[in-house]
């Protein structure tokens, strides 16, 4: 028969208790928690908050609706030429499916870019929307200029 009450669990140990030879360690021996790290505080109410950075997938998926679109061309068409389902491009353009590199890579092809071409466009948006979120409301300079004549 048990000695503990019916509804009390016996707890054992996974460690053996810290000092072996059965004194306790000094203070300056025994191991220190770190600080817990500051936690921002939340902006007042009014006050604006700083804007969410964009996730990976929702600029590629942006990306490569622009691109099907500028060529006027149907999802199906695209998901056929990358020889990916309909709905799963529907997802990774509207960014709720994040992406392999393999179906990115087929999606940039059934669109004529490479998958270098279709990142790099994907960082070049990632860069427009934080320089837009910091209040600048122009681009840094990149060494391109365009002339309407």
């Amino acid at each position: 028969m048990s000695s503990q009450a019916p509804n009390e669990a016996r707890v054992i140990p996974l460690r053996p208790p810290a000092g072996r030879s059965g004194t306790a360690r000094p203070a300056s021996e025994r191991p220190t928690t770190a600080p817990p790290r500051p936690v921002p505080a939340a902006p007042a109410p009014g006050e604006p908050r700083a804007p969410k950075e964009p996730l990976w997938r929702d600029l590629v998926g942006d990306v490569l609706r622009r691109e099907r679109l500028a060529q006027e061309r149907t999802l199906k068409e695209v998901a056929d030429a990358a020889r990916i389902s309909m709905p799963y491009l529907s997802e990774v353009e509207r960014g709720r499916k994040e992406a392999s590199s393999e179906v990115l890579a087929a999606a940039a092809h059934a669109l004529g870019l490479g998958l270098g071409e279709l990142l790099s466009l994907a960082q070049g948006e990632l860069t427009r929307r934080a320089t837009v979120s910091r209040g600048r409301s122009t681009a840094p300079y990149n060494g391109l200029c365009l002339v309407a004549a």
